[in-house]
């Protein structure tokens, strides 16, 4: 039997998380090579010394302001030039999220998560959203959005209004990032998450796996995310949904063991952040959700929709969780 030298081809030891530490594309890559119930096993050993293994966090997302988006991410149902079904909304009224954050919040929903389709908020859309913010922390609800890009003062107009978080995915490598959206940088992404910290406020921000890219690509987000000072707090980690009318509507799907793989990379290199399934649930099986539970992942989104996919339904959720053991936080 052929063993993996320890010594040259695993990355170093997560016992004893050391913030200054930096790991490189390598190290990860090394991690995806693992034997797959090798890598679980540490992963887990990892997620237990940080995390109750049988807890998980259940946000909603909830769409306030859906389509019409500038951009043209090659995933994305809501930008402006693609053909889609998704229509163009205006932003919701109110006493709309307010009933929605409470629906969620009656489900078991912990965290409260608003998105809205642009490029970046104007001040006066951005008055209207910190209006949200206010009333669904009155709720007992950990708040958050994701709005696109901030322009300087926004993110500290956020805190003031009681953010808790504020999600902006990498989406992917940057090296692979310009073959999914043109009409920005992976560098304006680094840019807002650095106002968000400033500004005191939680970062939730992770990538979409299955969008084409290669493994050492998938690596690469991964230690991009794991180096940012301190890693984000929460890291979603969305399987693509292909949507017709995008570009990357014809990607052929992701092999589920190395979206395994990618949670359990993902709670090694970041130990102490929820690793959260987001897009793509709907069509994993209760077998493969319970793998990336193994593997680290500790949170979910929970409801009927993602902005504007399909997710699983509360019912089936709470019936899996019964299954698993598994508690809500």
């Amino acid at each position: 039997m052929n063993a993996i030298p320890q010594a040259t081809t695993l990355p170093r030891e997560d016992s004893a998380p050391d913030r200054a530490a930096r790991w490189t594309v390598s190290e990860v890559e090394a991690l995806y090579q693992q034997p797959l119930m090798d890598l679980i096993f540490r992963a887990q050993q990892v997620h237990r010394r940080n995390f109750d293994a049988n807890e998980i966090q259940r946000s909603t997302l909830l769409s306030v302001k859906t389509g019409g988006c500038s951009e043209d991410c090659g995933y994305c149902s809501q930008a402006a030039r693609y053909n889609t079904e998704t229509e163009r909304e205006t932003l919701l009224p109110l006493d709309e999220v307010l009933a929605a954050a409470q629906a969620a919040k009656d489900k078991g929903a912990s965290r409260f998560c608003m998105g809205a389709a642009w490029r970046g908020p104007k001040d006066k859309d951005l008055a209207k959203v910190s209006e949200m913010i206010r009333a669904v922390k009155g709720l007992g609800l950990q708040t958050c959005v994701t709005l696109g890009m901030l322009k300087e003062g926004q993110a500290s107009e956020l805190k003031e209004a009681g953010l808790d978080y504020y999600n902006h995915n990498l989406d992917t490598d940057a090296s692979f990032y310009g073959q999914v959206i043109t009409t920005h940088k992976h560098a304006d992404r680094i840019d807002t998450l650095g106002q968000v910290r400033e500004a005191g406020i939680k970062v939730c921000s992770g990538g979409i796996i299955g969008m084409g890219e290669s493994r050492r690509n998938r690596a690469a987000l991964i230690v991009q995310l794991a180096n940012l000072n301190p890693p984000p707090e929460s890291v979603p980690i969305n399987n693509l949904v292909p949507i017709p009318g995008t570009p990357l509507a014809d990607v052929a799907p992701i092999d589920n063991f190395e979206f395994v793989r990618t949670i359990a990379a993902a709670r090694i290199t970041m130990p102490e952040s929820f690793v959260r399934l987001s897009a793509g649930r709907q069509a994993m099986s209760e077998e493969l959700q319970a793998l990336c539970f193994l593997a680290g992942a500790n949170s979910i989104f929970y409801g009927d929709k993602l902005l504007t996919t399909s997710n699983p339904e509360a019912d089936r959720d709470e019936a899996l969780f019964e299954k698993l053991g598994l508690r809500p936080i």
